[in-house]
């Protein structure tokens, strides 16, 4: 009964949602794996890889809905950090997420974050992905996987910095001319759309550093439930909670 009820409730939100007021571009943090696995009385690898098997129920919904781009906050710089007896596991599930990202036969994958940083064999998964997905023409899924915001920001600086100083420019003249575009132009993310809408679920409301040069004018939405559990209506709930919203893009 309690399916039945959450169905058609379901079925009620999306026929009111309007679907020329949907984000075009869904930035997610993935976030509260290891707490629905304590709660639930698992491990943190059964909670990871709960939260893995959750993206690609997200892309059905993204892709009913007509977004065309989705950026997953898988692991972040910090992340790297853990003891390698949780990192471990951790890449291992996120390069079989990766995987099946790319064989599904639907999704654009792209990687955003800093390749240095990983090891050589989830290097080699990601680059795999990429390659093997560029040609399609469904949703572009961003992987952020070694991603952070000010690491994002200092790699762009970074690049520009190279870029002119190959063409002989001095600083000064650089300095004389940079402006938000050329940076912009050095971002994971260049050539694509920022996000219009920022989703973080298990109750956290912060950024923790995600995407923070693109969501300038992102709308955010703050969900209780932890990834593993999140459901096609909470998904629905944040479309109708964005186009409910009169975005002033600051005027």
């Amino acid at each position: 009964m309690r399916d039945l009820v959450y169905r058609l409730y379901a079925r009620r939100v999306e026929g009111r949602l309007d679907h020329a007021q949907v984000p075009k571009h869904i930035g997610v943090i993935l976030d509260g794996n290891r707490r629905w696995a304590k709660a639930s009385g698992g491990t943190p690898e059964q909670g990871h890889k709960a939260g893995a098997s959750k993206i690609q129920e997200l892309l059905g919904w993204c892709d009913e809905t007509d977004v065309e781009v989705v950026t997953l906050w898988m692991l972040s710089t910090d992340n790297l950090n853990r003891p390698e007896e949780q990192l471990v596991p951790l890449l291992g599930i996120i390069e079989n997420a990766v995987r099946d990202l790319a064989a599904d036969g639907r999704w654009r994958v792209h990687h955003v974050g800093t390749l240095d940083l990983l090891p050589p064999r989830t290097q080699a998964v990601l680059k795999e992905a990429e390659e093997a997905t560029r040609d399609r023409t469904g949703i572009l899924v961003n992987v952020a996987v070694g991603y952070g915001g000010r690491q994002e920001i200092a790699d762009a600086v970074r690049s520009l910095l190279l870029e002119h100083a190959e063409k002989g420019m001095s600083f000064e003249e650089l300095a004389g001319i940079v402006d938000v575009e050329h940076i912009s132009e050095h971002l994971y993310t260049r050539g694509q759309p920022d996000p219009d809408l920022v989703i973080r679920t298990s109750g956290e409301q912060r950024l923790s550093g995600f995407m923070l040069w693109q969501s300038a004018h992102s709308e955010y939405y703050f969900c209780e439930v932890h990834w593993p559990a999140f459901r096609k209506v909470d998904f629905l709930r944040a479309l109708r909670d964005y186009a409910a919203r009169h975005r002033r893009y600051g005027t």
